[in-house]
């Protein structure tokens, strides 16, 4: 039985017993059953109120998790673009088993012309930190000389692909 019921049935219980509105108790009785039908329709509305307000938020929580689902599918997408192009380098510059750190005679030319600017450019760390960027025909060549510690970087081609 809800509070509203309740309150009607003590209304109903008060007037089946035809109190005397007249004496001290009976105003007293229906004083307190008004009060009380009073507070039934109060926290009825407030119930529905908060019904409102929690499906309301059911609804905006759902929105934040679909902007939040947006949101973090581009972050990975610009993970994945970033972590593939490393992947790429990774696969294109060299292969770990093949290094071989050689003296050689070969100079390295600052401004190095790169050709045409479609041609790819591929970037590889020496041991001394430094990054050499060059181009294909400097990959089928198989090796670079770095300029800053003048060591020879060797790598291959066959792991590479197309």
């Amino acid at each position: 039985m809800t509070i509203s019921e309740k309150s009607a049935y003590l209304k109903g219980l008060m007037e089946g017993l035809k109190l005397s509105t007249e004496s001290d108790e009976g105003k007293m009785i229906a004083a307190m059953v008004d009060l009380l039908g009073d507070m039934a329709k109060k926290i009825t509305d407030i119930e529905d109120t908060t019904i409102a307000i929690s499906d309301e938020l059911d609804e905006i929580e759902e929105d934040l998790d679909a902007i939040e689902d947006f949101i973090m599918d581009e972050d990975e997408d610009d993970d994945d673009f970033y972590d593939d192009d490393e992947d790429e380098d990774d696969d294109e510059d060299w292969d770990d088993d093949d290094e071989d750190w050689d003296d050689d005679d070969e100079e390295f030319e600052e401004g190095f012309d790169f050709g045409d600017e479609d041609s790819t450019i591929y970037e590889v760390e020496c041991a001394c930190g430094n990054i050499i960027d060059f181009d294909e025909e400097t990959l089928e060549k198989g090796s670079i000389v770095c300029p800053n510690c003048g060591e020879t970087l060797e790598f291959s081609v066959e792991d590479v692909e197309e």
